[in-house]
């Protein structure tokens, strides 16, 4: 399997609220509004968006990653309005382990919805059906309790601290390490 067997016509991934798909340029100014949010980039590794041209950049990006037809940020559209509020993306997949690490990003006007839970379960369910996964796993900061939720909510299990195992923003950062199974996957997903 190559990562354009999965990526190379982009998936637009489904739920009940929610419509995961490309990110595109008419997304600028909602991407810019969380972007913006101090609270918002508090936990995360990259930098408040400062203006148009920061949230650009990252457009920029995304863009390019779909047209190598790599790992590229869903656009999390809540489907009521068609609004971007967020981003939810395989940030790295080692295919000869079987392996991958989910990330996401969510306006806080969208905040304790259950919106990101109900984002990371969909990315889940589609990385062990269509990509062949046995594991994936999400880490975020020490302090950061709502990204912890979503982990435990998706059904992961806690595996540890890795002490220093981020540098961003200037300083080494603990974190978190969350994982699930493919057979706990199906144990969790096939029931209900």
């Amino acid at each position: 399997m190559k990562t354009e067997d999965v990526f190379g016509s982009f998936p637009v991934l489904e739920t009940e609220r929610l419509c995961l798909r490309k990110i595109e340029n008419k997304d600028i100014s909602d991407m810019f509004e969380y972007g913006s949010n101090p609270e918002v980039t508090k936990y995360v590794t990259w930098s408040t968006h400062k203006s148009l041209e920061d949230t650009k950049g990252f457009m920029e990006f995304a863009l390019g990653q779909y047209e190598k037809k790599d790992l590229a940020p869903w656009g999390i559209e809540w489907k009521e309005t068609g609004k971007l509020i967020g981003t939810i993306d395989f940030v790295s997949w080692s295919i000869s382990n079987r392996t991958a690490e989910i990330g996401y990003v969510l306006s806080p006007d969208y905040w304790g919805k259950g919106i990101t839970t109900e984002a990371a379960r969909r990315v889940i369910e589609f990385g062990f059906k269509e990509m062949n996964l046995v594991r994936i796993q999400a880490r975020c900061f020490t302090e950061n309790a709502g990204s912890e939720r979503v982990m435990q909510k998706a059904g992961m299990t806690f595996e540890g601290i890795i002490r220093k195992g981020l540098y961003a923003k200037g300083k080494h950062h603990d974190l978190k390490l969350y994982s699930i199974l493919k057979e706990e996957y199906d144990g969790i997903y096939t029931q209900n």
